[in-house]
């Protein structure tokens, strides 16, 4: 008990802080326009969902103390099981797996709530990724270093797609690789040759993998009165979703009193869509908070890793400013028509437990290293397996 209470001021003294402030008043912020949200009638009262964020919210707030109370070094030196670990989890959902009504069949049904694996997978992928790269830093552009990060990424990333469908989660660990990819010192021309074969491929992918309503979800960005002439099917819920955010003017209609938020018309409005029911219901203000807000998390992050000297450490921090920057980037662009419907929630905003707890699972990390920027004088000099 002594030495529990011992990590715990521990972690006042030396844990991120700021980060976790930030989270905090993101996660209260999220709250409050998900009780919104699932006030609409369609959902029955939004108690039930106010109980699950905010317990989701209790457990990913242990979830970041127990990964900043641990060196990042000691999870890089087990990375053949995380490894395993991240391909059980996804294969559970061949027997067990569900599509929740998303379409994809990548959550897990447990007594109340569901469980989406490839969320737990994120930070595992980051912290592999990380380790494979500390290993390689030397000779982090050689043909056996870059092979080995590109094993890890099909491995993780095609399990992921064809045991769920999820293009969603299978292109965040895409994002994920190639940020780490760019920022860990890779010579250009191996992303300009990667580039170059995913192209060469993407005619088999998306003729063998992709199913009709995905390709009409990106296909109408380019041909919208092609795919959808008439409006009422792959445009209709980003026709809502725009008439929603743009609704609200500068200050919004209120909480709790969004036309369409109240009224149940706007499509998964507590989930993929809710920073148009923010804009609907808070305005053009409500929305900059929301950027303002991710941005400054983001943003933390790169400074974190910047001011560490130890590679693996800035890897690892890099690697969760990148998922949480293109996880933003998708759901906010898919809310104002400029990106495909994929099913991406907003971090720390949108409804969700599992993503929730993975959020601050994988913002630990960063506060880790924030507590312990560089290794035990002891351990600088010892070389990562391969």
């Amino acid at each position: 008990m002594r030495e529990i209470w011992q990590e715990f001021k521990s972690f006042f003294r030396k844990g991120d802080m700021v980060l976790l402030i930030l989270c905090l008043a993101t996660s209260a912020f999220g709250c409050l326009v998900v009780a919104s949200a699932t006030n609409a009638a369609k959902f029955e009262g939004s108690s039930r969902y106010m109980l699950i964020q905010l317990g989701a919210t209790g457990i990913g707030l242990l979830a970041y103390w127990v990964m900043s109370s641990i060196d990042v070094r000691i999870f890089s030196e087990r990375r053949t099981l995380f490894t395993i670990l991240n391909l059980s989890l996804l294969l559970l959902l061949i027997p067990f797996g569900t599509d929740n009504n998303t379409g994809n069949r990548s959550w897990i049904p447990l007594p109340y709530i569901y469980v989406q694996p490839a969320e737990i997978c994120k930070t595992f992928y980051i912290i592999i990724m990380a380790s494979v790269m500390a290993a390689h830093q030397n000779r982090i552009s050689g043909v056996r270093s870059v092979g080995h990060m590109v094993l890890h990424l099909l491995l993780i990333a095609g399990i992921n797609y064809v045991v769920s469908s999820d293009l969603g989660v299978t292109l965040i660990f895409v994002a994920i690789f190639v940020g780490m990819f760019i920022a860990g010192g890779v010579k250009i021309w191996w992303f300009l040759g990667g580039l170059g074969a995913a192209a060469a491929v993407f005619p088999i992918l998306w003729m063998k993998f992709f199913s009709e309503e995905q390709k009409n979800r990106i296909l109408v960005l380019f041909i919208p009165e092609v795919i959808d002439p008439t409006g009422l099917d792959e445009r209709w819920h980003s026709t809502q979703s725009l008439n929603s955010l743009t609704g609200g003017g500068m200050l919004g209609q209120g909480l709790f009193n969004g036309n369409r938020t109240q009224g149940g018309q706007l499509f998964a409005q507590h989930t993929d869509y809710i920073f148009s029911s923010i804009g609907e219901e808070l305005g053009y203000a409500g929305c900059i908070l929301v950027m303002v807000l991710m941005l400054a998390i983001i943003g933390r992050c790169i400074w974190v890793g910047s001011k560490s000297k130890d590679y693996l450490r800035r890897m690892v921090c890099f690697g969760v400013a990148f998922a949480l920057m293109f996880q933003v980037m998708i759901n906010i662009g898919m809310c104002i028509g400029v990106m495909p419907v994929i099913g991406l929630t907003l971090p720390l905003i949108s409804y969700g437990g599992t993503s929730i707890v993975a959020t601050y699972f994988m913002l630990g990390l960063v506060s880790g290293v924030h507590a312990r920027p560089a290794p035990p004088t002891h351990a600088r000099y010892i070389r990562p397996p391969l």
